[in-house]
């Protein structure tokens, strides 16, 4: 029977060959260190935790909750904006409260996409950058991830060569998978090149507060006039170690923050409102958390580099995310990033990501995520460097055929 519409419009499942071959060690017994999946491992924020109980069985919180978001949590994000990034924000007309970033995004490719519609994306880039357009009837131009010049040249190029023109192109720095980061030098270069050519810009800011050089990532909106072409999305998901609470933000250009709105009160009745309630403590109450929080991952990322790169794999230190984006060792580079992710799991234990599942141009490389105490970190070193020692000649049977002697 034929795929409906928007499933034939998605790709196989990358991650499918990993997620098996992790099942089979696990229900073989095996001691399975997960570092594939950003799923935050830290507690969240005592203080977060009391806010909900108290809020629980209060009069009126088990009914509907608002859509965009509740008062209380939206005047929360503008304070935020207005400290972290000195940047003023309308919480009646300029924020919306979402169920996640990803949710966001998902909705915001349905609030202003048209069959057809070009949209510019990083590759590699996080999945739904690319596929919530893709789901919505557009089409997906890929451009280079890095915030580089030639990022420019490629914008130029692609803004020439689509038809229709583009109407939006995604920026995600800190970035997911790469960890790239963006200076506001670069933004204002971007806001130049939107407003020039009438492009929307879609901020993905989910890891603001996850770096570890002492120099906290900008916005985009913190570019003046930025907010006439751009919205951000940002995340309590990694900030407050709030992963399933599925708390996040859409801000910035009133008419995207509307049609977005508009979707959203069709689609949902906002998160359950003791989860608002205790997300709004989050975000006004002590911020000690964010240091420790960043401290944490810190010590992990030193401890990463520096175990992985004695057991023979030379990981380049992310500045900031909880990722590191790291080339397959010069031994497996032509076995490829899926099959390496598949045999790090079966000879070692241990799981990252394969470079492809975030785009072709995501091929040589893998994603670890730093979601394991230091202790595990160090024991996924020692099974990597059994597995690395091993070489490829004992793995004739995953070695394409051109590379066999």
């Amino acid at each position: 029977m034929e795929e409906f519409y928007r499933i034939r419009r998605l790709p196989p499942y990358v991650f499918e060959q990993v997620n098996r071959a992790k099942a089979a060690a696990r229900n073989a017994g095996a001691d399975i260190i997960d570092l594939g999946m950003g799923n935050p491992d830290l507690p969240t924020p005592p203080h977060v935790i009391e806010k909900l109980k108290e809020t629980l069985g209060k009069p009126r919180t088990d009914r509907y909750s608002a859509s965009k978001g509740i008062v209380g949590l939206r005047r929360a994000q503008a304070a935020y904006y207005e400290r972290r990034f000195g940047v003023k924000l309308n919480p009646e007309t300029q924020i919306v409260a979402t169920l996640g970033s990803k949710e966001g995004f998902a909705n915001v490719a349905q609030a202003i996409t048209s069959p057809g519609d070009v949209v510019l994306v990083p590759n590699p880039s996080y999945p739904i950058h690319a596929f919530g357009f893709l789901m919505a009837g557009g089409v997906v131009r890929s451009v280079p991830a890095e915030p580089t010049p030639e990022l420019f040249s490629a914008l130029e190029k692609a803004i020439t060569h689509s038809i229709p023109k583009p109407i939006a192109m995604i920026a995600c720095y800190p970035s997911n998978p790469t960890a790239y980061v963006a200076s506001l030098d670069f933004y204002r270069d971007l806001v130049a090149f939107a407003k020039k050519h009438e492009i929307f810009i879609l901020s993905d800011l989910a890891y603001a507060e996850l770096y570890f050089d002492g120099v906290p990532p900008p916005s985009v909106l913190q570019v003046p006039g930025a907010i006439d072409v751009t919205v951000e999305f940002t995340s309590m998901s990694k900030t407050f170690s709030m992963a399933g609470w599925r708390m996040g933000f859409a801000v910035g250009n009133e008419r995207i923050i509307a049609a977005l709105t508009r979707v959203k009160s069709y689609l949902d009745y906002g998160a359950f409102t003791p989860v608002q309630v205790a997300a709004t403590a989050a975000l006004n109450g002590p911020q000690d958390c964010i240091k420790e929080m960043r401290d944490t991952y810190r010590k992990r990322r030193d401890v990463l580099v520096e175990t992985f790169g004695r057991a023979g794999w030379d990981i380049p230190p992310p500045a900031a995310s909880m990722f590191a984006w790291a080339p397959l060792p010069e031994k497996f580079r032509e076995v490829g990033s899926m099959q390496f992710a598949t045999l790090m799991v079966e000879k070692s234990g241990v799981v990252v990501s394969p470079g492809v599942a975030f785009g072709e141009h995501g091929e040589g490389y893998v994603r670890i995520a730093m979601v394991e105490n230091e202790q595990r970190i160090r024991q996924a070193a020692r099974n990597i460097r059994r597995f690395l020692e091993s070489g490829v000649e004992s793995l004739h049977n995953v070695v394409p055929l051109a590379n066999r002697r």
